[in-house]
């Protein structure tokens, strides 16, 4: 296949960067937007993105992985509402009546560790959830965007990836229900801006870490933290020479919008140029934390990519998006959210829920080993 020159590209007829910017004080061209997913790692940090904006946010999940704990700073917001609501269910576009500007789909399992326990889910979510999303988007003429992931790519065979690669994917591998669920969506996506003229665009979401990522989700950087703060021996899989491409919630947020207010139909992947490899990432937390963990290496999952990295060169020159929060600011940040947690890694919610908190507002009392003192920063 010959890649498409991406000064051919044609997107938008508004400026990007006019339309939106990461400061709270900017308004974005829409006033109601629908978040599916909204309250999971990224689509809260999306949820609270808009509302600083200036728009009206319903924000849907079943709460199945995700956690209103997320979104609770929002809820007493203008604009803002949880609803309680599974995107895959019939008739889920006759339960939310909109009018909407813009929705933002982002509902689905966020981890393989998730889709492995609910692969059916994942699948519905992909499939029913997109479909019902767009019949949304079509009923009320919102801009639609699906929030896809790198994943689609399966085990990359061409370094960087960009988004004229169809992938290397197993559909009944290990993996297949995640990747390929992935894969559906974005082709559903595609045949409704087609055959009905949906206003809908695509971005591939690539690893992404920040505050209020789940601890037992069992992606590496959570893991990572949670074991270095417990003093546990760190686990990397393999021999830890696979590589990640790392971006901060903040900067995937701002690429995610500028895509959102324009009127691009083709994919673009937004994700990190900080590639690294699995163990420097985890040597990196244990120094940052202050640990004394060691790394332990266990089997590496079947059909774990080798190596991830987005050409994020479409991105770059046609939204002026560029990803600007350093790897180490971005693990102080992250790790600094963990320590506001009880030792499980739950969220916080109420605080008096705290497995060993002080009556006046004292920090729990780490296990045994664990680190006790403040981090390395």
């Amino acid at each position: 296949m010959t890649p498409t020159p991406f000064s051919a590209i044609q997107t938008t007829s508004m400026s990007i960067q006019t339309a939106f910017c990461a400061a709270p004080a900017t308004r974005l061209r829409r006033r109601r937007a629908m978040v599916t997913g909204g309250a999971g790692f990224l689509g809260s940090h999306l949820c609270e993105r808009l509302v600083d904006s200036g728009v009206a946010v319903d924000c849907v999940d079943d709460l199945s992985s995700g956690s209103a704990d997320n979104v609770r700073r929002l809820t007493c917001r203008p604009g803002f509402r949880l609803l309680e609501h599974d995107v895959s269910e019939p008739r889920f576009a006759g339960a939310f009546p909109g009018p909407y500007d813009m929705v933002l789909h982002c509902a689905g399992p966020a981890s393989r560790a998730d889709c492995r326990r609910r692969p059916l889910k994942a699948l519905d979510a992909c499939g029913l959830g997109t479909r019902n999303a767009l019949a949304v988007a079509d009923r009320d003429g919102a801009r639609f965007l699906l929030v896809s992931s790198g994943q689609v790519y399966g085990d990359p065979m061409v370094h960087p990836q960009r988004e004229d690669y169809w992938g290397n994917v197993d559909p009944v591998g290990p993996r297949g229900a995640y990747d390929e669920s992935k894969r559906f969506s974005e082709a559903l996506t595609t045949a409704h801006a087609t055959a009905a003229g949906t206003d809908a665009g695509i971005v591939r979401v690539f690893n992404t870490y920040g505050p209020r990522m789940r601890a037992d989700d069992r992606r590496a950087i959570p893991t990572f933290i949670r074991q270095a703060l417990a003093g546990e021996p760190v686990t990397v899989e393999g021999d830890g020479r696979q590589t990640r491409s790392l971006c901060y919630v903040d900067d995937t947020v701002d690429g995610v919008l500028r895509v959102a207010v324009s009127r691009s139909v083709r994919p673009v992947n937004i994700g990190g140029d900080d590639e690294t490899t699995i163990e420097e990432i985890a040597r990196r937390v244990i120094g940052l934390t202050g640990s004394r963990s060691r790394l332990t290496f266990v089997d590496r999952s079947p059909h774990d990519p080798a190596r991830r990295r987005p050409d994020t060169t479409l991105a770059r020159e046609l939204f002026g998006w560029t990803p600007k929060v350093t790897w180490e600011e971005g693990f102080k940040r992250t790790i600094a959210s963990f320590l506001e947690r009880p030792p499980d890694g739950r969220p916080l919610g109420e605080r008096h829920e705290w497995p060993g908190r002080e009556p006046q507002g004292g920090r729990p009392s780490w296990p045994e080993g664990g680190v006790r003192h403040a981090c390395s920063w």
